[in-house]
C-alpha cells in the first residue's frame, strides 16, 4: 500500500514538473518567435511587408499611450463658446474629422466634435448654433496604457480618439486609433497627405508640409536657399544634426529663418515635418557668389 501511494507519488510529480515546463513563460519566447519571423522571410516563405506587419503585432504590447500621443501644444481643438466663424478655416485645413471641445479655461475636454456635423452649418450659415448639440461623449485613456490594451477598447467601445491624461489628470495629449494602427501596418496616408511624387506642399502664407526624406538639394532650390549638404543629404538628417537627436513627434527646431516641427515621426526616423519660413535673414543660393 505504501509503495503504491510512493509510486503514484512519484508519477504525479513527474506529470507536475512535465507541465510546468511546457507551460512555464518563456523569457526568451518573443525573441525566438521573431527570429522565427525573420527565418521564414529569409526562406521567401512571407515577405517583407508581412514581417513588419507581425513585428509590430508583437510591439504594440510593449509600447505605451505617450510615447505615440500627439502632445497638448499641437491639438487642433475648438474652444467651447466659439462661433462657426471662427474656427472653420482651421478645421478645414487641418483635414481632421474630430476635434476636441475645451472650456474657455482650456482645462478640461468637454466632448468631442466629429467635422461632418458641421457640414450643415456650411449650406445653411444662419442656422442657430450650439456645440453642446453636437458634442460627443469623449474617452480619457491615460498615458501609460499599453497600445494593444487601447485598441481593444477602440473596437469594444467604438471609438476612434481618446484624450490622454497625466498621473494628476491633466491634459497631455491624444491618440487615434489610426495612431495605433500604424504601429503596426506603417504609415497610412490619406487625401490630405502628401502624393507620393509630392516632397513639399504649400499651404497658407509660407506654412509648408515637407517630407523628411526631401533632399537638401531639393529644398534649396524650392526656397531658393543654400543650406549646407555636408553633414546631411535630407531636410530630416538636418534636423536630426541641429537637435542632436532623433525628435519624436511634437518636437521643433528654428533654424535660419525657418520652424521646423516634427508632424509624424517613429522610433527609427523622421517621416513628416512642418515647416514655417519666416521672416529672418536667410542663406540664398548666390550668397558667396563672386
Amino acid at each position: 500500500m505504501n509503495d503504491s501511494h510512493s509510486s503514484l507519488r512519484t508519477t504525479l510529480h513527474g506529470l507536475w514538473q512535465d507541465w510546468l515546463r511546457r507551460f512555464r513563460p518563456d523569457p526568451n519566447g518573443r525573441q525566438r518567435l521573431v527570429d522565427t519571423i525573420r527565418d521564414a522571410e529569409e526562406q521567401h516563405i512571407i515577405d517583407p511587408d508581412t514581417v513588419a506587419m507581425l513585428e509590430g503585432a508583437l510591439l504594440v504590447s510593449e509600447i505605451h499611450v505617450r510615447d505615440i500621443m500627439v502632445p497638448r501644444s499641437d491639438i487642433v481643438f475648438i474652444e467651447e463658446h466659439a462661433v462657426p466663424r471662427e474656427f472653420l478655416a482651421e478645421v478645414i485645413e487641418s483635414g481632421h474629422s474630430r476635434f476636441p471641445v475645451f472650456d474657455d479655461k482650456r482645462e478640461n475636454v468637454l466632448g468631442i466634435l466629429l467635422a461632418k456635423d458641421l457640414l450643415p452649418l456650411l449650406a445653411e450659415p444662419a442656422l442657430v448654433f450650439d456645440i453642446r448639440d453636437l458634442m460627443r461623449p469623449v474617452a480619457f485613456v491615460p498615458e501609460s496604457k499599453r497600445l494593444n490594451i487601447l485598441l481593444r477598447e477602440f473596437r469594444e467601445r467604438r471609438n476612434h480618439l481618446a484624450v490622454v491624461v497625466d498621473e494628476y489628470g491633466g491634459i497631455s495629449g491624444l491618440v487615434t486609433i489610426e495612431d495605433v494602427i500604424e504601429q503596426i501596418v506603417g504609415e497610412i496616408d490619406d487625401e490630405h497627405d502628401l502624393a507620393e511624387e509630392d516632397n513639399i506642399r504649400r499651404h497658407r502664407d509660407e506654412r509648408y508640409t515637407v517630407k523628411a526624406r526631401t533632399p537638401i538639394a531639393e529644398f534649396n532650390e524650392h526656397f531658393g536657399v543654400a543650406f549646407d549638404t555636408d553633414d546631411y543629404d535630407t531636410v530630416g538628417g538636418l534636423v536630426i544634426h541641429e537637435l542632436g537627436h532623433l525628435p519624436r513627434r511634437g518636437e521643433d527646431l528654428s533654424f535660419q529663418g525657418f520652424e521646423f516641427k516634427v508632424l509624424r515621426a517613429d522610433r527609427r526616423r523622421i517621416r513628416l515635418l512642418r515647416v514655417i519660413r519666416g521672416d529672418q535673414s536667410m542663406p540664398s543660393a548666390t550668397d558667396g557668389d563672386g
